[in-house]
């Protein structure tokens, strides 16, 4: 089975996330919306001054200079947050901060810099006879921000479906919300297996192998902002498995397992599948590394499983092309797909021919150029992922030359 048909048939059988909750603002980035955001209220809800100076009947100023300016009394002083009981009339008006709201009658701001204004003393409000000389005029509603000129009560400001960012939360902040509703996070449970794979810190005896291969998957849903994952080990024992994948899929939107789907006398998921009377979606797919992939729906409660080989680096190769697309559509999160890209091949690749191959890579996105890393490209390597940045993919029958043209998947 080529790549983008077990990719199709895997989207089909994922299933969306579709409940929600709402949370603290500060809590949502990186969540994805669940429902309109619409505006409440005007923004900002009144006329407004965008800077320091004086509100003014914009007509009354017009004719100011240097040479002959125009002199308004100053009925008062107001801040931000502030309003001014009262109307401006003609040869008045009222110094304000940036952000105070202009006051009846006044339908322009004038510029403190264009005013002889001296903290104190000339063109400050000090009381009912203080005046202003104005140098340079402005016309009506200049230097005046219109109530609703960001947007109007009823607009929608984020769209369900948004992948919120801090910008969004501002929006959301400076609507007046304090929670907004967003799709639950999907709860993935990544189970290894062997008899031989040992955790992290234990002893290793003769025979065994620190277990990489599930802390892989795990590290990648963290690196995804998939942060709702159970996580555990289980001997090659079809039982066993079974009896936990039966667990997890009570709570569960995604399975991911690593290892025993091959055809060896420990390859235990085809036994497992069919205990679990699963509907088998595919069972391997026509590529390196990771070509016995085995993927299917349990028969309890529908859940997808998807059971990776237990080479680690067909298991870092297959997470990035097979589950991130159902990562994608069970979260709603359109960045959790793959991102690829074209670019120069730099150097001859050492493997070529027969089917499609995926090889670690450094991409140079200044350049557009990528270099295929030394060293062993084997599927039981994992240490030179420590310098990959990409996936360059090698065409079934490519010889993958430098020079050549070639798709990446950015890591």
């Amino acid at each position: 089975m080529i790549l983008e048909e077990a990719i199709r048939i895997l989207r089909e059988a994922a299933v969306p996330v579709m409940e929600t909750e709402r949370i603290p603002l500060a809590q949502a980035s990186g969540r994805v919306l669940a429902k309109d955001l619409q505006a409440v209220y005007d923004q900002p809800p009144f006329p407004r001054s965008p800077l320091d100076g004086y509100a003014v009947r914009g007509e009354d100023t017009l004719c100011a200079s240097g040479e002959e300016p125009v002199e308004l009394r100053i009925l008062g002083k107001i801040f931000a947050g502030e309003v001014f009981h009262g109307e401006v009339h003609k040869g008045e008006c009222v110094r304000l901060m940036t952000g105070a709201p202009v006051p009846e009658g006044a339908n322009a701001v004038i510029r403190q810099e264009d005013t002889d204004y001296e903290p104190g003393k000339t063109g400050d409000y000090i009381g009912p006879d203080s005046r202003v000389k104005i140098f340079r005029g402005a016309s009506p509603y200049q230097n005046y921000v219109y109530e609703g000129e960001d947007y109007r009560k009823g607009d929608t400001l984020l769209r369900a479906g948004t992948v919120l960012t801090g910008m969004h939360l501002g929006i959301a902040a400076g609507a007046g919300r304090e929670e907004l509703e967003v799709y639950r996070e999907p709860v993935i449970t990544v189970i290894s297996t062997g008899d031989e794979v040992v955790a992290p810190g234990g002893d290793l005896a003769p025979g065994k192998i620190y277990d990489s291969n599930r802390f892989t998957v795990v590290g990648r849903l963290a690196d995804l902002g998939l942060c709702r994952v159970e996580s555990w080990h289980c001997p090659d024992d079809p039982t066993a498995m079974a009896n936990q994948i039966r667990q997890a899929g009570k709570n569960s939107d995604l399975i991911i397992t690593t290892g025993g789907v091959s055809v060896g006398e420990k390859d235990i998921m085809h036994q497992v599948m069919a205990d679990l009377k699963g509907e088998k979606l595919f069972w391997k797919v026509s590529l390196k590394p990771g070509a016995p992939t085995l993927a299917f729906v349990s028969g309890g409660d529908k859940v997808p499983v998807i059971c990776l080989t237990g080479n680690p680096y067909g298991v870092a190769v297959n997470f990035e092309l097979l589950v991130r697309p159902v990562l994608e559509k069970i979260s709603h999160n359109p960045k959790i797909s793959s991102k690829t890209r074209m670019g120069k091949l730099k150097n001859d690749s050492p493997k070529w021919g027969g089917v499609r191959r995926f090889m670690r890579g450094h991409y140079e996105e200044d350049r557009s150029e990528v270099t295929i890393l030394a060293g062993s490209q084997a599927s039981g390597t994992l240490s030179s992922m420590a310098v990959c940045n990409c996936l360059v993919e090698i065409p079934e029958k490519s010889r993958g030359k430098a020079g050549e043209d070639v798709k990446i998947y950015l890591l």
